[in-house]
């Protein structure tokens, strides 16, 4: 096993080290008695901080989840570096802020997906996944995965219920590949931090301009889609102000974009790599899918971490923590809890049960997106091994070079 001193999590090259090296670190890291602290990156635009706590352990990742109280998101969720204000407030939707400000918001926008839209929006996924479906089985027989399907399935859900139209769609997806590019340099080419926030801020504000022409067209003449709804919504009085939506707008596209896509991406993989667990799944699709996705969810975990920071003097299970301290919730280790999860380095779709945080912890930011996230999942899958039961992986997949997102950017298929 690896020593704890001889890791070191905010180093780049750590996340470029193959799989095996990095659960092994994770392992080491949940065996330690006590947390360990890490430097900040240095970004330059802002003066380092103090460093932060990583919390590898799946009791650990609950009982932060549960406190938002003593651990909060409003100083930044996504970002280690206390980012400027300008920049928080760019990118300030729910998951970067704390009740009363995230619990308006949330019951602004969870008002907004009444039963009606939800059902629509399920059908509709059933719709451009069968189309996606039967485009790759009218190819060549060979492709990009992530290109032909695992990117086009959410991106089109999602612009679909904002009502963007489809010549945006492309646009859409550049621009979320660049606010999560992480460290990859096929998205910010550039290493220097300045450069990098410009990059990040023109992502952001394409976005925003989408969202903010289509919003001024749906206030004048609202339809049934979801930025009709999110415009016009006055829930006890309040609404979203432009600001509110344009941020919520990208938290949308990227979270649910990203995440989804690569829980697809990396499903034909693992399923590809596990013949045995494909064969039970194609056996009693409906009555294993359920459990096919958790694992999925919890094996990949495509969000590898979010960042609380302390609110007070306090405890963490038997770990004192001080007010300020930055603590990364690790998602991805908490996956691999041996404590937790039998063979946590087994793919297993029969796995029960299955606590896995891959839709983050307990508490008021669980993944709002978490159901149509499951149901996007589901039915791709059923349509790709109904009408293309010999699609498979081909090779290595060619990784987002990211400590944030467990991204895969391209992945060829055959079938």
């Amino acid at each position: 096993m690896l020593k704890v001193e001889d890791i070191n999590l905010t180093d780049r090259d750590f996340w470029r080290r193959p799989l095996e090296h990095r659960h092994e670190a994770f392992k080491a890291l949940r065996w330690e008695p006590g947390l360990v602290r890490f430097e900040e990156p240095d970004v330059r635009i802002v003066p380092r901080g103090p460093g932060y706590l990583a919390l590898t352990r799946h009791a650990e990742v609950l009982e932060a989840s549960r406190r938002p109280q003593d651990f909060c998101s409003g100083h930044g969720a996504t970002n280690i570096p206390d980012m400027p204000g300008d920049l928080h407030e760019y990118f300030g939707s729910m998951i970067n802020m704390d009740d009363p400000r995230h619990a308006r918001l949330r019951r602004i926008v969870s008002r907004a997906f009444s039963p009606r839209m939800i059902q629509r929006f399920e059908d509709r996924v059933q719709h451009v996944a069968a189309d996606l479906a039967a485009r790759v089985a009218a190819g060549r027989g060979t492709g990009d995965f992530v290109a032909d399907v695992a990117a086009r399935l959410p991106l089109t859900i999602i612009c679909d219920m904002m009502g963007i139209a489809p010549e945006h769609h492309d646009t859409v997806l550049d621009a979320t590949n660049v606010i999560l590019a992480g460290n990859d340099p096929e998205f910010l080419p550039s290493d220097d931090p300045e450069e990098a926030a410009l990059a990040l801020m023109g992502a952001g504000q394409t976005l925003k301009e989408i969202v903010a022409d289509l919003a001024r067209r749906r206030r004048a003449e609202p339809t049934d889609d979801l930025t009709s709804a999110l415009v016009n919504a006055n829930i006890d009085g309040e609404s979203l102000t432009d600001q509110e939506l344009g941020s919520f707008f990208i938290l949308l596209v990227v979270a649910g974009n990203e995440t989804t896509r690569n829980a697809i991406a990396h499903g034909l993989d693992l399923l590809t790599r596990h013949p045995d667990q494909r064969a039970l799944l194609v056996a009693d699709f409906e009555g294993r899918v359920g459990g096919a996705v958790e694992e999925i969810v919890r094996y990949v975990s495509p969000v590898v971490w979010m960042r609380r920071t302390a609110t007070r003097d306090t405890t963490l299970l038997d770990h004192d923590i001080k007010a300020g301290d930055k603590l990364l919730l690790y998602y991805w280790s908490a996956n691999r809890d041996e404590t937790v999860f039998t063979a946590p380095e087994r793919f297993d779709i029969l796995r029960d049960p299955n606590p896995h945080v891959g839709f983050g912890g307990p508490g008021p930011h669980f993944c709002l997106g978490a159901h149509l996230a499951r149901r996007e999942i589901t039915v791709m899958f059923r349509e790709l091994l109904r009408s293309l039961p010999g699609i498979r992986s081909d090779g290595e997949p060619d990784r987002l070079d990211s400590s944030f997102i467990n991204g895969i950017k391209r992945l060829a298929y055959t079938f």
